[in-house]
C-alpha cells in the first residue's frame, strides 16, 4: 500500500537502511489499519466479540515473529558498514503459528443465550482464570471458538464427506481418509507421450499405455 512506507522505528537506522535498499516493514501503521479496518461492533455480540479477539491474537502472532535483519556494507564484505531493519517472519512460518494455535484454540461458552446472541459474559476455558476489569473474554493469547467444528469426514450438512475421495497413499491417506483406510485399484490409462513440435505447426504425440494404480477412501 502506497500509504504505509518504510518503518521509523528510533532504535534502527531505517533512512540508511532504505538508502542501502533496505526497508523496515512498518508494524505501527498495519496494526492501526487492520484494527480500523476491522472495527469492533457491538459489545452485545457474542461472535463479534470473539471475532476481534482472534483478531488480536493474530496481530500479536504476527508481532511476535517480527526479526532484526542486518546487511553488511564494505569492501570484500568487510562489513565496515552495516544497516538493521525491522522485518516480518516468511508468510508460511506464520501460517505455520497460526495453524497450530487454531488447533489448539480454547471453547468458551455463554453465560446466557448463545443462539439469540445476547450474552453478559462469557464462561472463561476451564482451568483459565476469568478477565478483569470488566472484559467479556477471558484474558489469554490463544484462539476461542463458541461452536466445535463439525466433522468433515462423514457425510452431513456441512460435508459430502471423504469417502471415495482419491489420496496419494505416501503423502495424505491416512488424514484425508480420517483413520479409515483406503481401498487401492489398479488400471491401464493411456496418455500423450512424447510429444514434439513439427514444422508447421503443430504438436505430433504418440499414444502410451502404462498401468496405476488409484487410491480412494474407504466409506
Amino acid at each position: 500500500m502506497e500509504r504505509c512506507t518504510c518503518d521509523e522505528a528510533p532504535d534502527l537506522e531505517n533512512r540508511e537502511a532504505w538508502q542501502w535498499g533496505g526497508c523496515g516493514d512498518n508494524l505501527k501503521y498495519s496494526s492501526k489499519f487492520v484494527k480500523e479496518f476491522l472495527g469492533r461492533r457491538s459489545s452485545k455480540d457474542l461472535r463479534a466479540r470473539v471475532d476481534f479477539h482472534n483478531n488480536l491474537v493474530g496481530v500479536k502472532v504476527i508481532k511476535a515473529g517480527v526479526e532484526t535483519t542486518c546487511k553488511c556494507h564494505g569492501v570484500s564484505g568487510s562489513c565496515t558498514v552495516r544497516t538493521c531493519w525491522r522485518q516480518l517472519a516468511p508468510f508460511h512460518e506464520v501460517g505455520k503459528r497460526l495453524k497450530y494455535k487454531y488447533e489448539t484454540a480454547l471453547k468458551v461458552g455463554s453465560t446466557t443465550n448463545e443462539a439469540a446472541g445476547e450474552a453478559g459474559a462469557i464462561s472463561p476455558p476451564r482451568g483459565r482464570a476469568s478477565g478483569t476489569g470488566g472484559d467479556p473474554l477471558p484474558h489469554t493469547p490463544e484462539l476461542v471458538h463458541l461452536d466445535d467444528s463439525p466433522s468433515f469426514c462423514l457425510a452431513g450438512r456441512f460435508s459430502p464427506g471423504t469417502a471415495g475421495r482419491r489420496c496419494h497413499r505416501e503423502k495424505n491417506c491416512e488424514s484425508i481418509c480420517c483413520g479409515r483406510g483406503h481401498n487401492t485399484q489398479s488400471r491401464v490409462v493411456t496418455r500423450p507421450c512424447q510429444c514434439q513440435v513439427r514444422w508447421c505447426c503443430y504438436v505430433e504425440c504418440r499414444q502410451c499405455t502404462q498401468r496405476e494404480e488409484v487410491y480412494t477412501c474407504k466409506g
